[in-house]
C-alpha cells in the first residue's frame, strides 16, 4: 500500500527485498506466487549489465521446471554445454560431465543475467502481490526496540520508507543491508582478482575449452556464440601493475594462455573493455536478526570458482521462499524461521566455499606465482583418463551441496 507526504513516500508491504539480482528476483517471485505482498527494490534503471554471472546450472534450470517455465525459459537465446574441457600446458582433458544427473536439464545454460532477471520479473508482475520498483537504492534500516521494521530508499523523486514484517537483504557482497545491520563477517581472502572481457569467435576456432592453464597464466573462456566471454585471472591487488605495463602487455598475457586468439587481441582498445571483478570469499557468523534476513553474495560471497555464486544464491532463495511463505502470509513470523534458512544453507556453503579455497590456494595461486609451461596435475590427467570420475565435479557444480526444491504452492487467490 502506497502513501505520500511531501518528499517522502511511504509504502507498506510484509516483504521488502533490497536487491534485484538473481536472489531477491527469485524470492520476490516465489513469495508473490505465494501470495505474499512483496516489494523488491533495485538501485539500477534496468537490469542490462555485463559480466555478471551468467551460468545457469542444473539445480536452477530443474527449480525453473518446477514452477512450470522451463519450455518458455529455453527459448530465450542461450548455449547448452553438458562437458567442460581444460587445456593445461600442451594437452587437453575433459574434466567435468553434467550428462548422467538426474535433473530435468543435463546442462548447464549460459546466458546473459539481465535475460534471466527480466525472465522472472516478467512471471513475477503477473501476481498482484509482486511489486518492483527500479532506480530505488537501499540506503537505511529503520530500528524499533532492536527489530528491524523497514528501510529508508533513495529514489529519483526522493525518499522511499517502507514498513514490513521483513527486510531481506540480496544486495550482493557490498550490502547496505547487512552494514546497517551490523551483522559481522567472517573474511576468508581470496589470492586473485578476474579482469572480464569480450573477444570475437571465429569458425575454426579449436573446440570447446572452457578453462586454459599455461605458463603462470590461466584463462576461462565462455562461448557465447559468436564471442567469448574471457576471464583472465591475476594476483589479487594486481590490476593497478598491469594498466601501468599497457594494453600490450596485456594483449601478450591473454595470448600466451590461448594463442590462437593472438590476432584479436586489438578487440581490447582501451581500459574501458576490460572489467575488473574483485574477487572476495567471506560468510556472515549470523545471516538474521530479528525482522531482517541476508542471502545469496550479501550472506556468502563467493569465489567465481565453478561459477557457482548465482546458483547457490538462488538455492537460497528457494529455501527462504519455502520457509516464509506461510508465517509472512498468516503474520507469525519470528527469528526461529529465519535461523532455520540458515540452518538449512550454511552447510553448502560452507562445502563450497572450502573447495574454492582449496583450489585458489593449491592450483590457482600456484600456476599465478609460475612462469613455466604447466605440467597437468594428477588429478586432471585421472579425470581426463576416467570418465566415470567426471560425474564427481559434475554433481558438485551441476547440482550442488543439498539441492533446494520449490515446495511453495501457488496461491489459490493469485493464480494466472
Amino acid at each position: 500500500m502506497l502513501h505520500s507526504n511531501n518528499a517522502v513516500e511511504t509504502f507498506n508491504t510484509q516483504c521488502c527485498i533490497a536487491g534485484g539480482g538473481p536472489a531477491g528476483m527469485m524470492l520476490g517471485f516465489l513469495l508473490a506466487r505465494a501470495g505474499v505482498e512483496v516489494l523488491v527494490l533495485e538501485k539500477h534503471a534496468d537490469f542490462l549489465r555485463d559480466f555478471r554471472g551468467d551460468t545457469v546450472h542444473p539445480s536452477t534450470l530443474e527449480i525453473i521446471y518446477e514452477l512450470g517455465l522451463l519450455d518458455n525459459f529455453l527459448k530465450l537465446p542461450h548455449q547448452e554445454v553438458q562437458q567442460l574441457h581444460a587445456h593445461i600446458g600442451n594437452a587437453e582433458f575433459q574434466v567435468v560431465d553434467f550428462s548422467h544427473l538426474s535433473t530435468r536439464c543435463t546442462f548447464i545454460a549460459f546466458m546473459p543475467q539481465w535475460d534471466f532477471l527480466s525472465f522472472i520479473a516478467t512471471n513475477a508482475k503477473q501476481y498482484p502481490s509482486f511489486h518492483l520498483r527500479l532506480n530505488t537504492e537501499a540506503k537505511e534500516l529503520i530500528i524499533d526496540h532492536d527489530r528491524v521494521i523497514g528501510l529508508k530508499a533513495h529514489t529519483p523523486g526522493g525518499t522511499l520508507e517502507v514498513h514490513c514484517d521483513l527486510v531481506v537483504g540480496a544486495d550482493g557482497r557490498h550490502s547496505t543491508v547487512r552494514e546497517q545491520a551490523e551483522l559481522d563477517v567472517l573474511e576468508l581472502g581470496a589470492p586473485m582478482d578476474v579482469l572480464w572481457m569480450r573477444i570475437s569467435k571465429l569458425p575454426n576456432d579449436p573446440g570447446e575449452v572452457f578453462l586454459r592453464m599455461d605458463y603462470g597464466k590461466v584463462l576461462v573462456m565462455i562461448d557465447r556464440g559468436d564471442y567469448y566471454q574471457c576471464g583472465f585471472v591475476i594476483p589479487k591487488g594486481g590490476f593497478e601493475k598491469i594498466r601501468q605495463q599497457g594494453l600490450n602487455a596485456l594483449h601478450d598475457n591473454i595470448a600466451t594462455a590461448a594463442p590462437f586468439i593472438r590476432d584479436r587481441m586489438t578487440e581490447i582498445h582501451d581500459w574501458s573493455d576490460v572489467h575488473v571483478l574483485t574477487v572476495m570469499v567471506d560468510r556472515l557468523h549470523q545471516w538474521f536478526r530479528p525482522g531482517l534476513l541476508c542471502i545469496g553474495d550479501a550472506a556468502h560471497a563467493m569465489s567465481p570458482i565453478g561459477g557457482v555464486g548465482v546458483n547457490l544464491a538462488i538455492q537460497d532463495a528457494v529455501a527462504a521462499g519455502n520457509i516464509l511463505a506461510d508465517p509472512l502470509r498468516g503474520s507469525n513470523l519470528s527469528t526461529e524461521h529465519l535461523e532455520k534458512i540458515q540452518r538449512r544453507r550454511e552447510l553448502p556453503t560452507r562445502i563450497v566455499q572450502r573447495i574454492q579455497i582449496f583450489i585458489q590456494n593449491r592450483v590457482i595461486d600456484h600456476v599465478l606465482k609460475s612462469n613455466q609451461r604447466m605440467s597437468p596435475p594428477l588429478l586432471i590427467k585421472l579425470l581426463g583418463t576416467w570418465p566415470m570420475l567426471r560425474r564427481i565435479p559434475g554433481y558438485l557444480i551441476g547440482n550442488g551441496i543439498r539441492p533446494e526444491h520449490a515446495h511453495v504452492r501457488e496461491s489459490g487467490a493469485f493464480k494466472r
